[in-house]
């Protein structure tokens, strides 16, 4: 008799039935997660791609995670006893509960989706990352305001409505989302950076391989390993060198000048231009040019008896000659791109010989290892044209000079 009052007492009622019904809860969950994910697990087990099976039963996992929710709130109902506000009160969690699981799957099916999408080749000049994001902050957004008129009881017309009135607000709260956005469109649409690029914006220390756009941000792995993170929309705000153009055109550019020591320009004796016909890159040249200029003096006799009013081959003339046939031979430079050997104005350091080419590397070391060959034969090569590389004169140059035939006089000067 005593048991019977006791089961019948209406709080030991509700207890037991509350307890079975957490008991039904758990064992929908235990279900869920051990036996139908186990059972999914082994049949997709024959699928190829791991992660591909991996993130799909991850989404599944969260969406497991409805049931015991479901349980709760279908049958918090059945609890006898229970006072009407904590059954609203219940339900209201479960559902606000079942919403943020719902907004958790669908952010893991988008990370998916992009995981998915950065493995085809299209991906590096057509990124999703950025759009997915906002779709995101959406999702989220969404659940946030469906959570709280659910746990306030109210409709969610009526906080998008108090929304409305806090417009200037939320722009001024999200006016970075907004830009980064606006930006992501721009960068995309216009294909102006890609995954891998190499990009320099000196105003944040950047250069190197842009390895993430995001919304937001747009990371940049710089040659000394470091990251350097750059607000996506300053992309567009601020200049910015991308160097895909080299990379895609298969040469990079080489422009770097040699200084010659004008006090060593002049005209050439016959004795010199019969020793550089040795060089095998310029007798072309030399045959061409005196050709040229044996029939220039033909057309104007009498000329060339005054070695003034003749035209005579000079030595810095018949270098560039030969910096152009040894570019041109060799095959580590661009024949199809352009290529220039030219005369910059003369200074106080001399007369600058620029060569202006692509070598046929876009490689760094290989195009480093490129530009030093040329300058180390070019260099080489200068005394055999009677040329000098002009260079600002050093300790050991005022210790010669001292110790020459005039050291004593210049000795006394000094003094």
């Amino acid at each position: 008799m005593i048991e019977a009052a006791r089961l019948a007492d209406p709080l030991v009622q509700a207890l037991v039935a509350a307890g079975l019904l957490v008991a039904a809860a758990l064992i929908g969950n235990w279900i869920a997660k051990e036996v139908l994910l186990r059972a999914l697990r082994m049949a997709l087990a024959r699928t190829n791609g791991d992660f591909e099976r991996e993130s799909f039963l991850r989404i599944v996992r969260r969406l497991a995670n409805l049931v015991p929710a479901t349980i709760v709130q279908i049958g918090i109902a059945a609890v006898p006893h229970l006072p009407t506000t904590l059954v609203a009160l219940v339900r209201n969690v479960t559902t606000g509960f079942m919403i943020l699981t719902l907004a958790l799957a669908i952010g893991a099916a988008l990370d998916w989706a992009n995981a998915l999408y950065v493995r085809r080749a299209s991906s590096i000049s057509r990124p999703i990352k950025g759009y997915l994001q906002v779709l995101k902050i959406a999702v989220f957004s969404a659940a946030v305001i469906l959570v709280v008129a659910v746990l306030a009881d109210r409709s969610p017309l009526l906080l998008l409505s108090g929304l409305g009135a806090m417009a200037a607000v939320l722009m001024l709260v999200f006016k970075d989302t907004i830009l980064s956005l606006v930006a992501s469109v721009q960068l995309s649409s216009n294909d102006m950076v890609r995954l891998g690029d190499w990009i320099e914006m000196p105003d944040f220390g950047a250069d190197g391989d842009v390895v993430d756009i995001a919304l937001h941000t747009v990371k940049v792995q710089n040659w000394d390993k470091t990251i350097t993170t750059i607000p996506t929309h300053r992309l567009i705000s601020e200049p910015f060198r991308n160097w895909r153009g080299m990379v895609e055109s298969g040469g990079r550019r080489i422009k770097r000048a040699l200084t010659i020591d004008q006090n060593s320009i002049r005209f050439l004796e016959p004795q010199e231009i019969d020793r550089l016909r040795r060089l095998s890159l310029l007798a072309p040249y030399l045959e061409a040019k005196e050709a040229e200029l044996a029939s220039w003096h033909a057309a104007r006799p009498g000329l060339e008896r005054d070695r003034v009013n003749a035209r005579r081959l000079t030595n810095i003339g018949t270098f560039r000659a030969y910096v152009s046939a040894y570019l041109a031979w060799r095959d580590d430079i661009s024949k199809t791109m352009f290529m220039l050997v030219r005369q910059l104005p003369a200074g106080p350091s001399g007369l600058p010989v620029e060569i202006y080419a692509f070598a046929a590397s876009t490689d760094w070391a290989e195009y480093e290892r490129i530009q030093a060959d040329v300058f180390d034969h070019l260099i080489a090569i200068l005394p055999e044209f009677r040329l000098r590389l002009f260079q600002q004169p050093t300790g050991l140059d005022l210790s010669g000079a001292f110790a020459s035939e005039d050291g004593p006089h210049l000795r006394r000067i000094a003094g």
